[in-house]
């Protein structure tokens, strides 16, 4: 119950990727962790735990060990969700004599469930400071926004399934249009600045819709955004609780998953392989140790799972499919769209075992594709033997996803079990955990 509670709280307070990086890097910074910049050489130390962000939205964190790291435990995770993202200039006068903002789609959400509900809008945005251009996060906090639907006695059709036109039909009503001016007055305020050093902004929407616990037994949990703040709460969590090993535990956030990853803080840049490099240099390994440690090196690439559906089972594989609180997911694919081998998935295991954790298999129905994850595009930077794991849940990329209350815990103590070990192969190529 206290873990599903610290969930919620974390989902609550994630509205935006920013929102989601900022409150990962305190949990870390109230564990001891010490903040590094890119922009600034690093002295490292054996036995600190440090923490880096970059773009605001993806951070890697790490403990060096008290000795020469014989290599890296990484887990990664995204923090952004489908969502509509604000153009700049976001007011639009509508018929009517009404307000409404420009939006543009980012991902590919269940966009129907965005009608008709209140929302708001958060996100960062660049101010004049002095002679500085500092980031500020911002979130009006309050009901603020509506995406109006057409009523059905003008569209007998809606029920069933009437197309939506993302610039006709997904724009916010913001208020009337005696306002004009008033959003971005309004953003200026939330950041403490004066309109004139507001520079530039990156908002999006979000619903005001609360994480709650539901079901006969407080079963499930329902939520925006469980894709994938849910992975990203309980790796972070592992990572925090894992004892020190001869390994490097290393925690990262990505942004941009779902929108391709092909950005500077997405998991298709050089982040990673920039931070492990420096790690290898301020533990003072030579190439051929930095070399030999990558080879000793193992990855969790975490992301949500599709669970069975109870409306359409017809959608799940036929014998590997899993269900809400059944315990954490194993994800399978023929064509590699996810990285899971015999190799990978039998290290899991084995560390799911030790944490006494139930495991599940996912495969796509033979016929129904799925999209893939972070971890083929990080292995392309870090090649290294690579699970793609999640945590079931129900209606992927709408609004508000639902998942298994139990399922939490169980990644939590997997992840912490992961952490703890120290992956390498001894000398006849058997794995050592």
């Amino acid at each position: 119950m206290e873990t599903t509670q610290k969930l919620l709280r974390f989902l609550d307070e994630s509205p935006t990727c920013y929102h989601a990086a900022a409150n990962v890097c305190a949990a870390l910074k109230a564990a001891g962790a010490l903040e590094l910049r890119e922009s600034e050489p690093w002295r490292l130390e054996r036995g600190t735990l440090y923490v880096v962000v970059r773009g605001d939205s993806a951070l890697m964190a790490f403990r060096l060990p008290e000795g020469k790291p014989r290599g890296f435990l990484l887990a990664a995770a995204h923090d952004d969700s489908p969502t509509f993202k604000l153009r700049e200039n976001a007011e639009v006068r509508a018929p009517g004599d009404t307000l409404r903002l420009s939006v543009e789609p980012y991902g590919g959400g269940i966009w129907r469930g965005w009608l008709d509900r209140p929302l708001s809008v958060a996100g960062r945005v660049m101010v004049r400071q002095g002679e500085r251009l500092v980031t500020r996060l911002v979130n009006i906090d309050r009901d603020l926004l509506v995406i109006p639907s057409v009523a059905i006695h003008m569209d007998r059709t809606v029920n069933k399934g009437t197309a939506l036109n993302p610039a006709v039909d997904l724009l916010p009503l913001l208020g009337c249009g005696k306002e004009t001016g008033a959003f971005r007055r309004l953003i200026a305020q939330a950041a403490g600045v004066r309109e004139e050093h507001l520079l530039s902004t990156e908002l999006f929407l979000y619903p005001r819709v609360r994480a709650v616990q539901t079901g006969l037994n407080g079963e499930f949990i329902v939520s925006p955004r469980l894709d994938d703040l849910q992975c990203v709460f309980a790796c972070m969590e592992g990572f925090l609780a894992a004892k020190a090993g001869e390994s490097v535990p290393v925690l990262t956030v990505f942004n941009n998953e779902e929108v391709g990853s092909n950005t500077r803080q997405g998991a298709d840049s050089t982040f990673l392989t920039d931070v492990l490099e420096r790690i290898a240099d301020g533990c003072g390994l030579s190439r051929e140790e930095w070399r030999a440690a990558v080879a000793n090196s193992f990855m969790v690439s975490a992301d949500n799972a599709h669970a069975i559906h109870p409306a359409h089972p017809e959608y799940a594989d036929q014998g590997e499919f899993p269900v809400l609180s059944g315990g954490v997911v194993i994800k399978y694919n023929a064509n590699q769209r996810y990285t899971t081998d015999t190799v990978s998935a039998a290290v899991f295991q084995s560390i799911c075992r030790r944490a006494d954790v139930p495991v599940q298999r996912y495969s796509n129905r033979a016929d129904l594709p799925g999209g893939s994850t972070l971890g083929n595009i990080s292995t392309a930077h870090f090649s290294v033997p690579t699970v793609d794991i999640g945590l079931p849940q129900l209606a992927m990329h709408s609004v508000c996803e639902t998942a298994g209350a139990a399922d939490t815990a169980y990644l939590i103590r997997a992840m912490t079990a992961y952490f703890s070990a120290s992956f390498h192969y001894d000398s006849d190529g058997g794995i050592l955990l």
